[in-house]
């Protein structure tokens, strides 16, 4: 038996064709009301004309929702993971991955506040997004109804799609109808780019791919230096100038950009089972890693932030494979933001061609201990001595086990 047709959708609205499509798709195949939602994540592009189609494709006014979500963003998603100094299998910074949840998040409460029975997303039945989002939708609304077009409708090309959107007079760009030569998605934190050009990993990105950066070998010959101070494991300001979340990453982001730093050609391992290249620019987030990092080396006791590094892998797949919201990300943001009470301080930062090198650190929670480290005379806290007894201590299951496989002599 078939389910029935949902009454009111909230679609996540870019205003780009994909989405339109799927705009008019969803009137013609449901008769559904159709409420659109177009989050504003500092992605860098005007929004107005997603309004403006949104209503020449029909949408009432009051069934609009363009919200501006930056410093929700940055506070609530990008710092916390930054806090666990977060990388995905090495090198991704998780730009795309660490967006889906927020958007997920204000879709549902859209769909509470308009009455809607069932939300819609863009996402494609190969990648990663649509388990992002759908894990969201039912983590936050469990009942609710998910309408994934993409593994729905009949559209066997994209010449089928193009065809929809001409005869539903929707708006085609030129480069649309001759195909961009890379798909591209961007917010504050980052900039992704894949497919066309980037589909053969032994080729090297051409140079026009790049969003957020200039390559290193024309950034300055100068280095730029910077102090990032820090508040309980948050940035919270640069060179003195107290910043909100999503104005301090904005700053980094373009100190970034002219300095060359942040970019990386990806092969990632998909949730969904396959490869993928991806080219990433995360320009700012680059460089509150490094700092971060830095940071913690003189506030952090060794056994905390070597724990924190154990756990950090997992704490990675889980954003990356869309659980933002299970009980198991919870328990180990808690663990790590308890981690965070005394990572406070400053941090210098070199820009250079590319490379983010921390060049000083400063904290009144410092563990680093001079007196102690001085290769000259210092206190007596430590007596070189006892080195022997610890050393033998540790040496001892080794030296069973030498003279048990005859490893003497």
């Amino acid at each position: 038996m078939s389910k029935p047709a949902p009454k009111k959708v909230v679609l996540a609205y870019s205003g780009g064709l994909d989405t339109s499509i799927i705009l008019k798709w969803l009137q013609e195949e449901y008769g559904a009301e159709v409420v659109t939602f177009t989050a504003d994540l500092g992605q860098g592009e005007e929004l107005a004309p997603a309004k403006e189609k949104a209503l020449k494709l029909g949408i009432k006014p009051e069934n609009i929702f363009i919200d501006d979500l930056r410093e929700e963003f940055v506070r609530d998603f990008v710092f916390p993971m930054f806090r666990a100094n977060t990388v995905y299998e090495g090198q991704y910074l998780l730009g795309t991955s660490i967006a889906r949840p927020l958007i997920s998040k204000r879709q549902i409460e859209i769909a509470r506040q308009v009455g809607a029975d069932a939300v819609c997303h863009g996402a494609t039945g190969k990648g990663n997004d649509q388990v992002r989002f759908e894990l969201g939708y039912y983590a936050l609304e469990p009942d609710i109804r998910v309408i994934a077009p993409w593994r729905e409708w009949d559209f066997k090309s994209r010449e089928a799609l193009l065809d929809f959107a001409e005869k539903h007079q929707i708006p085609i760009s030129k480069d649309k109808r001759g195909e961009a030569p890379f798909s591209v998605d961007a917010n504050l934190l980052h900039s992704s780019s894949e497919g066309k050009v980037l589909e053969d990993p032994a080729v090297e990105a051409p140079e026009f791919v790049h969003q957020r950066t200039i390559s290193p070998e024309a950034a300055p010959d100068t280095p730029t230096v910077i102090t990032i101070a820090y508040e309980k494991g948050d940035p919270v300001a640069i060179d003195g100038e107290a910043l909100s979340p999503a104005a301090l990453l904005t700053k980094l982001n373009q100190l970034g950009h002219d300095n060359g730093v942040g970019r990386l050609d990806l092969v990632e391992n998909r949730f969904i089972g396959m490869k993928s290249r991806g080219v990433y620019e995360t320009p700012g987030g680059t460089i509150l890693l490094a700092a971060h990092r830095g940071m913690e080396s003189i506030t952090l006791d060794r056994g905390a932030m070597h724990l924190k590094d154990e756990l950090m892998p997992k704490y990675a797949s889980l954003i990356y494979n869309g659980f933002w919201f299970s009980p198991e990300r919870e328990m180990l943001q808690a663990a790590i933001d308890h981690s965070q009470k005394k990572v406070s301080g400053t941090v210098r930062v070199k820009l250079y061609k590319g490379n983010v090198t921390i060049i000083g650190r400063e904290s009144p929670n410092s563990l680093y201990d001079q007196d102690l480290v001085t290769f000259e005379e210092g206190v007596q806290a430590y007596d070189h001595k006892d080195a022997e007894g610890f050393i033998k201590l540790n040496a001892l299951r080794l030296r069973v086990l030498a003279k048990r496989d005859g490893r003497e002599g």
